[in-house]
């Protein structure tokens, strides 16, 4: 058995969004997303209801294998949402996000806490550097309230 120190890399970051939890919460799920993230394209969802809930699995396309997801704890009423994203032999990423009511809007507070299970992970891990995670959280809140105000998909330039 081999017990070692993790090699983990936590991000945090809250987005200032446009709507009401209650719009919001439903678009955090492998299915809705594709309503407001142009390119999402989960390659299967296995949900009793076609939605997120908790126990969710769903497959994503990653290298050098597919990632699988697994919704832990989904509580729509607390606007809360929690998953686990294992990229085999690369990392293991627990992601939360708490939405919570401001003003006529909303704040998302998104958590990735990366950890690393090989030497393609410690790679991984280098790059996803504070200012890469604010730029990726700040194209996220870009793009879903461009959805919450148009009703319709942020399309890539060239897209």
């Amino acid at each position: 058995m081999i017990v070692t120190k993790p090699n983990r890399v936590t991000r945090t970051f809250t987005q200032k969004l446009v709507a009401e939890p209650s719009k919001i919460f439903p678009l955090l799920c492998p299915v809705r997303e594709a309503d407001w993230l142009d390119g999402w394209d989960p390659i299967a969802v296995f949900s009793e209801s076609g939605v997120a809930e908790a126990d969710c699995v769903f497959l994503t396309e990653a290298s050098p294998s597919n990632a699988i997801w697994y919704i832990t704890r989904h509580e729509p009423s607390n606007g809360f949402v929690e998953m686990i994203k294992i990229t085999p032999n690369v990392t293991v990423c627990k992601l939360t996000i708490q939405l919570r009511p401001v003003g006529d809007g909303s704040e998302a507070t998104i958590t990735y806490a990366h950890t690393s299970m090989s030497p393609e992970g410690d790679t991984f891990l280098e790059s996803f550097t504070e200012e890469h995670y604010r730029q990726f959280m700040g194209d996220w809140e870009a793009r879903i309230n461009y959805y919450l105000l148009n009703g319709c998909v942020l399309r890539a330039a060239g897209g």
